[in-house]
C-alpha cells in the first residue's frame, strides 16, 4: 500500500495510510458527473422547471408493462442466459435487419446488457490496454471519457464546434490520433448538440478508421430520434465497419423505458464473447422480466415510437425558436432530444448561467462544460418534457436573458 504522509509533515501512522488509500486512485481521480451534480442539487429545491436529465416523460408503453406484469405472475424471475434470452437477442437481430440491413446472428453476436451505460463500460473493458488512447469527440456524453479511464485508458478529445453543425470532421481527427491510438468513441445522434451526420460524412470517419487500422464503438442510443427528413446512420453498415464496430443501443430514449435498464451490444463473435465474459461476473444478466418487456416493445411498440418522435419534434420547434428569439445563438438538433445554445452573448460561463438560472428562476439545465471542456460557452437543455413546462421554462429563461441585459 503506497505511503501517505500528512499535511503537518510528520509520518503517517498504519491506521491513517489505510484510510486514505482505501479508494484506488483511478477511482478517486474521477470527477462527479455534471448531469447528476444539478439533478441532486434540484432535488431539493420546490417549484423547479427541469430540462436536466434527458429521460422521457412518456410512460413506458401499456403493452410492454403488461407484459411484464404477465410475466411476473407467471414465475419468470429466474436467471437468463447471461447473453439474454434468446426471444429478445432474436428480436434485437430481427429489427437492426429490418432497419438499417445489418446482420447479426443473436446466438453469437448479440448480448443484453444493463442500458447502454454497462455496453460501453464492458466494450473498452475488453477492448483496451493499459496505455491505449480513445479518441472521443467533444461535447459528448458524460460516461465515454470516465469509462476509457477506468479501462486504463486514455480519452483523447477531438473537438466538434457550432460552426460546423458539431459534426466529426476528418481533419480534427488527424490532428488527434496518435501512435497508441486503439479506438473511436462515437455518438451520433449525439447528446448533448442533437447533431446528426450525413452517410457521406461518416464514410469520411470511416476512411480513417481503416486507414488507422481503428476498433469503433458506436453508441446509437438515440437512432429512432431524427426529425426533418435526416436519417440516421448506423455505422456499422458502412463498408468495412461490421467487423470493426461495437453497435451499441438499447431500450431507454426510443421506448420510454430508462429505469428497466436494457441495452444491447451488437458484433463480431470474438468481441461479443469476450463482453459476456465481463458481463457474466459483474451483473450475470440484465432483469428477466425487463428483457421479456423489450422483446415486446420490438414486436409491437412502433407505433408508440413513432408517436412520441412527433411530439418531440413540435416541443424542439418550440423550445429552439423561443431560444432563438432570445438572440441565443441555438444550432437547430436534428436528433435526440436536447438543445445545446450558446450563451456566451451574455458574459457568463456555462456553469455560472445555469446556477444563477436555477437559483434565480428555478430553470434546470446542466452546464455544456458537464460534456467536456468543449462545451463551454453553451448549456444543454433537455425538451424531454411537457409543452406546459417548455413554455413555463421559456418565459422564465426569456426573464433571467433580459436581466442580464
Amino acid at each position: 500500500m503506497a505511503q501517505v504522509t500528512p499535511t503537518d509533515g510528520r509520518p503517517a501512522t498504519s491506521k491513517e495510510v489505510g484510510r486514505r488509500a482505501r479508494v484506488a486512485p483511478r477511482v478517486a481521480s474521477l470527477p462527479p458527473s455534471g448531469i447528476r451534480e444539478f439533478f441532486d442539487l434540484v432535488q431539493t429545491m420546490d417549484d423547479v422547471i427541469s430540462l436536466g436529465v434527458g429521460e422521457p416523460d412518456f410512460r413506458t408503453p401499456w403493452h410492454v408493462c403488461d407484459e411484464i406484469i404477465d410475466s411476473l405472475e407467471r414465475g419468470r424471475t429466474a436467471y437468463t442466459s447471461n447473453q439474454g434470452i434468446i426471444e429478445l437477442r432474436t428480436a434485437i437481430s430481427g429489427y437492426l435487419q429490418r432497419l438499417y440491413g445489418v446482420e447479426y446472428d443473436p446466438n453469437s453476436e448479440v448480448l443484453v446488457t444493463n442500458g447502454v451505460s454497462e455496453g460501453i463500460d464492458i466494450a473498452m473493458r475488453a477492448t483496451l490496454c493499459p496505455g491505449d488512447s480513445v479518441l472521443v469527440p467533444e461535447p459528448c456524453f458524460v460516461s465515454y471519457s470516465a469509462c476509457a479511464w477506468l479501462a486504463g485508458g486514455e480519452a483523447i478529445p477531438v473537438p466538434t464546434r457550432i460552426e460546423n453543425g458539431f459534426r466529426l470532421r476528418r481533419e480534427d481527427l488527424e490532428a488527434a490520433v496518435r501512435p497508441n491510438t486503439r479506438s473511436l468513441m462515437l455518438g451520433y445522434p449525439s447528446n448533448p448538440t442533437g447533431a446528426v451526420m450525413t452517410r457521406a460524412e461518416m464514410g469520411e470517419v470511416a476512411q480513417f478508421v481503416l486507414d488507422h487500422d481503428l476498433l469503433v464503438y458506436s453508441d446509437e442510443i438515440y437512432d429512432r430520434l431524427v426529425y426533418d427528413g435526416h436519417q440516421h446512420v448506423c455505422f456499422a453498415t458502412l463498408p468495412g465497419m461490421r467487423e470493426r464496430t461495437i453497435l451499441l443501443n438499447g431500450f431507454s430514449k426510443a421506448f420510454a423505458m430508462t429505469g428497466l435498464r436494457v441495452g444491447y451490444t451488437c458484433a463480431p463473435a470474438d468481441l461479443t464473447e469476450a463482453m459476456c465474459r465481463i458481463h457474466q461476473y459483474a451483473a450475470m444478466c440484465c432483469s428477466t422480466s425487463s428483457q421479456i418487456g423489450a422483446a415486446e416493445a420490438l414486436a409491437h411498440g412502433e407505433g408508440e415510437v413513432q408517436r412520441m418522435v412527433a411530439d418531440y419534434d413540435q416541443r424542439r420547434r418550440l423550445l429552439v425558436g423561443a431560444l432563438k428569439d432570445m438572440g441565443l445563438d441555438c444550432f437547430e438538433p436534428q436528433g435526440a432530444f436536447y438543445t445545446f445554445p450558446s450563451i456566451r452573448s451574455t458574459g457568463l460561463t456555462s456553469r455560472e448561467f445555469a446556477s444563477r438560472l436555477l437559483e434565480e428562476e428555478r430553470v434546470a439545465v446542466v452546464p455544456g462544460t458537464a460534456f467536456g471542456p468543449c462545451g463551454e460557452g453553451h448549456v444543454r437543455a433537455c425538451y424531454a418534457t411537457s409543452r406546459e413546462n417548455l413554455r413555463l421554462a421559456v418565459d422564465r429563461i426569456r426573464r433571467f436573458i433580459d436581466r442580464l441585459h
